[in-house]
């Protein structure tokens, strides 16, 4: 963190602090991701051992109680295809929350690169209201 020294003018304070604050978040952010990546691949983690752990007990029982457990070729059919597409949709699902959040990142830099024209235009357009009220010497 930056230590500037305190100063009295409202505006000088506010940019100290807003300051302060972005290095501090710039500082925790990638932590805070870290910490969020890890726990989703956790619970994926935890996700897939239960279902594993299920059907391998599913799968005792049917054995010791004699089930049949062989599925019908049509029903194969059906449950693999149905699985392509699930995996499909959420592939297409992932490429489209990409391609918005490429968007979004785009239109921040994009809106970053204008601020200060934004400002310099605004600043200009108060200049022009506040003269006709200004004392000229």
């Amino acid at each position: 963190m930056s230590t500037q020294p305190q100063t009295s003018d409202a505006f000088a304070m506010y940019k100290q602090n807003v300051q302060k604050y972005f290095e501090n978040i710039s500082k925790i952010t990638p932590q805070y991701f870290q910490s969020a990546t890890e726990l989703q691949n956790e619970c994926m983690k935890t996700c897939q051992k239960t279902i594993n752990a299920t059907v391998t007990i599913q799968q005792e029982f049917a054995k010791k109680s004699g089930m049949n457990t062989e599925i019908p070729d049509s029903a194969k059919t059906a449950i693999i295809d149905t699985n392509k597409q699930l995996v499909q949709a959420s592939t297409v699902n992932n490429q489209l929350v990409k391609t918005t959040m490429d968007a979004t990142v785009q239109n921040f830099k994009t809106f970053n690169d204008n601020v200060n024209a934004f400002a310099e235009l605004n600043k200009n357009i108060i200049q022009t209201w506040i003269t006709p009220f200004t004392q000229t010497k």
